[in-house]
């Protein structure tokens, strides 16, 4: 959670400094519902995403930082679209992208379960453009399906199904 001593350490260090150590955050589905969380932390130069998930349907599905922090049910829509401070085009296999908000896709057991932690080196705890805090926050949204990892918007990863909000 967010530690109001390290930041205030933070803030006399040097800018390689981050003001929390990670932070936990509630994903919810269309109706309200509790799917899991996620712990967000620093990792390297980007960050790492800790998800534990249940109440999903089975398969693969996209995982992306969106740029609003803002969950507004049932569409998400409030979320704006993926973050892309840097104006690239969508996909990890896109020569000219990826969105700092793109990530590797996860899979959802037959049970409706998933365990995994994800990369995204992309975006930082830190100050800047490519923070998760920049503009009052951004969000985690999970997607119905698998990301093609290479078509602009947002990959043909279909409808927003789960939602959390990062906030400072």
């Amino acid at each position: 959670m967010f530690n109001v001593k390290r930041c205030a350490l933070a803030l006399a260090l040097p800018a390689i400094c981050y003001c929390a150590s990670s932070i936990k955050i509630n994903l919810n589905d269309a109706k309200g519902q509790s799917v899991g969380t996620a712990q967000i932390s620093p990792s390297g130069k980007g960050v790492k995403v800790k998800l534990d998930l249940h109440g999903l349907p089975p398969g693969e599905h996209a995982l992306h930082f969106h740029q609003n922090a803002t969950c507004e049910a049932p569409a998400f829509t409030t979320a704006g679209g993926h973050f892309n401070p840097e104006k690239k085009h969508h996909g990890l296999q896109n020569p000219e992208g990826p969105h700092a908000g793109d990530m590797q896709n996860f899979t959802v057991s037959a049970k409706g379960t998933a365990k995994t932690t994800i990369m995204d080196p992309n975006v930082t705890f830190g100050e800047g453009p490519d923070s998760l805090f920049t503009n009052g926050g951004t969000a985690l949204m999970i997607h119905e399906k698998a990301d093609d990892m290479k078509s602009d918007p947002a990959g043909n990863a279909g409808a927003r199904i789960a939602c959390g909000a990062i906030k400072k």
